[in-house]
């Protein structure tokens, strides 16, 4: 029996099992084993167990700081921080993808060997594989957790994005809607045409109407709520 998760593959017949890995890792796995467990492996799947185990054994802790930083940028989102938000956050929801999916090859890993198809394993031992499908499945369900919830800050981040962006609009159009009459008057009082009103005298009316025209768009626009 050929079992395969990411880069590392188990290989299971009747007598022996051969761990394959493109690093040190099998190695190093193993030796943590001998380090930390008094009881390393009696039988083949006792050893199988702990060395799945060991390897998921810190995984929740990880999990743990990758919801701490999700919480710290959401404090960040409410409070108006939101700089360099889409820097941190990419990371970490590839990661957690790629977790997501690193736990669901050891779901389907823990079914197989439990299925024991070959019949390499004795009965009442398979109750190690279910734990480490059990394991695998909580894991996955905490990181799909942990995806919805950064999914969530996002949204949030988002929202503040766009809050700012409407108020750059009001301010634009406040300030659109005074110029515009100003440059209707200038323009009308520019062309200086024969026989116009206040040709000769007209410059301190262009002023008082204009400051008018200024002091009436500001009020209207604080009644609005938009200053």
């Amino acid at each position: 029996s050929d079992v395969c998760s990411s880069d590392l593959i188990l290989m299971i017949n009747r007598s022996h099992i051969v761990i394959i890995d493109d690093d040190d890792f099998a190695r190093r796995m193993i030796m943590r084993i001998r380090q930390r467990k008094n009881r390393q492996g009696e039988t083949r799947e006792h050893f199988i167990y702990n060395f799945i185990t060991e390897f998921i054994s810190r995984d929740l802790e990880k999990l743990g700081q990758y919801e701490r930083l999700i919480m710290d940028m959401e404090e960040d989102v409410m409070s108006g921080k939101i700089e360099g938000f889409q820097s941190k956050i990419m990371p970490i929801r590839k990661e957690l993808l790629t977790l997501r999916e690193y736990y669901d090859e050891l779901m389907d890993m823990g079914k197989e060997l439990e299925e024991n198809e070959n019949g390499f394993f004795a009965k009442k031992q398979l109750k190690y594989f279910g734990t480490v499908t059990d394991r695998a499945e909580r894991l996955m369900r905490k990181t799909a957790h942990l995806l919805e919830y950064a999914n969530q800050v996002k949204d949030a981040y988002q929202s503040q994005v766009d809050t700012e962006q409407n108020k750059n609009m009001e301010f634009l159009t406040v300030v659109s809607t005074i110029f515009f009459p100003l440059t209707l008057i200038t323009g009308w009082f520019g062309m200086n045409f024969r026989n116009m009103p206040e040709l000769d005298h007209g410059y301190p009316g262009v002023i008082v109407l204009s400051l008018f025209v200024i002091v009436a768009c500001i009020l209207f626009f604080k009644k609005k709520g938009m200053l």
